[in-house]
């Protein structure tokens, strides 16, 4: 399969994300095209009296098969059992902006959703979103939350 064919979309279990999750997957139906769900973890920060600890060397096991299983669910839950397109799952390290641009330089469309504020601050997009709007090689969709209501009603 050509990797132009491809589109990214991030997932975090967030709504936006899972709003993301479902226009990607229209997209593909309308393109042919594969939908890479992906999700990233990274080590959360661990402090101590001396400062910064390392995780215990069982960690990163656990952080990514939770990871694996929270995308899982999210992919099911969103698309279903079997989804009318093809929907690859990756898990990888490090963080969300910076695994999504490295996934995204040969796809032909990034989809990530924003989170949020609400009020004023809901106006700007989420920091992840807006790293992937500055910086993706290709053409970025942001789903917000604020419009998601009447998401999934036909007219």
């Amino acid at each position: 399969m050509d990797e132009q064919d491809r589109i990214v979309v991030g997932v975090d279990g967030s709504p936006s994300s899972l709003e993301a999750l479902r226009r990607a997957a229209r997209q593909a139906a309308l393109t042919g095209g594969t939908v890479l769900a992906l999700t990233s973890w990274d080590y959360p920060q661990y402090h101590g009296a001396l400062g910064w600890l390392p995780p215990s060397s069982g960690d990163e096991e656990a952080l990514e098969a939770r990871a694996r299983e929270d995308l899982t669910r999210c992919v099911e839950e969103t698309l279903g059992a079997h989804p009318s397109v093809d929907v690859l799952e990756e898990v990888r390290y490090g963080t969300p902006a910076s695994v999504l641009l490295r996934a995204a330089r040969e796809a032909s469309l990034l989809v990530v959703g924003s989170r949020g504020l609400g009020g004023f601050a809901g106006l700007l997009l989420g920091s992840v979103a807006q790293h992937c709007a500055q910086h993706a090689a290709c053409p970025v969709v942001v789903v917000r939350e604020d419009t998601l209501a009447g998401v999934g009603e036909e007219g």
